[in-house]
């Protein structure tokens, strides 16, 4: 048992980054980058998924940990590979902070695992996981007071015991006009956008049927707010 503490414990001087010790770590740091990016495949939503994003998180983990074991007990190396690593231009844009914080997570496991504090490598990815899971599960951090945005345009202007206030107190929790503009060149159409809090996802449908059932009502365009925003 003492062995195996030691072994988890692992060390930072130059001997022991032996040929065994670097495979280790290099394995290591696979199996714990790929459970990283088993759990980013599960707990992602939205529309923005890649696949070679998943495979980066396995290599961001393994290649971190080989750098880390190259420039072992030798400063000139680490200033050589900074140096060499600052040639590299990096063009791909992240738009999800939730995958930058993934990419973080990959370093730091790279990093733990290829400085062989292995004890720090598997409990860090175990705690990050359970922290992750935890997130997913609960919807932390959820709040949308408005969840859709909708836009038709009309003949005529809507007054107070109009047909489509009616139809949208049905389907939303609650709504709000945001605009109602005359159309251009002359246009009798007005164009109308509403943010609504829909009730229950399942009957949109239902809801754009019977708006376009007023009589009048046409163009009608409805967005969910995690569509417009993950696109």
């Amino acid at each position: 048992m003492d062995r195996v503490l030691q072994f988890l414990e692992g060390g930072t001087s130059a001997d022991v980054f032996t040929t065994q010790t670097v495979l280790l770590s290099l394995l290591l740091a696979f199996v714990l980058g790929q459970a990283l990016a088993w759990v980013y495949y599960f707990t992602h939503s939205g529309l923005s998924y890649s696949k070679s994003f998943v495979q980066s998180l396995i290599l961001i983990t393994v290649v971190i940990s080989m750098v880390m074991s190259t420039i072992a007990g030798s400063f000139v190396t680490a200033v050589g590979l900074m140096g060499a690593l600052s040639i590299i231009r990096f063009r791909n844009m992240i738009k999800d902070t939730r995958d930058i914080a993934f990419i973080f997570c990959a370093l730091v496991i790279g990093m733990a695992s290829g400085s062989q504090r292995y004890k720090v490598a598997i409990m860090g990815t175990v705690v990050l996981i359970a922290i992750i899971i935890y997130l997913h599960l609960t919807d932390f951090g959820k709040h949308k007071p408005h969840n859709g945005f909708l836009r038709f345009s009309m003949t005529e202007h809507i007054g107070p015991k109009h047909p489509v206030p009616l139809v949208l107190k049905r389907f939303c929790r609650h709504f709000t006009l945001i605009s109602a503009q005359d159309g251009d060149f002359g246009s009798p159409d007005v164009e109308y956008a509403y943010q609504v809090m829909i009730r229950s996802a399942e009957r949109n449908e239902q809801m754009l049927s019977e708006l376009q059932k007023v009589e009048g009502v046409k163009n009608i365009s409805l967005t969910m707010q995690e569509q417009l925003l993950e696109v």
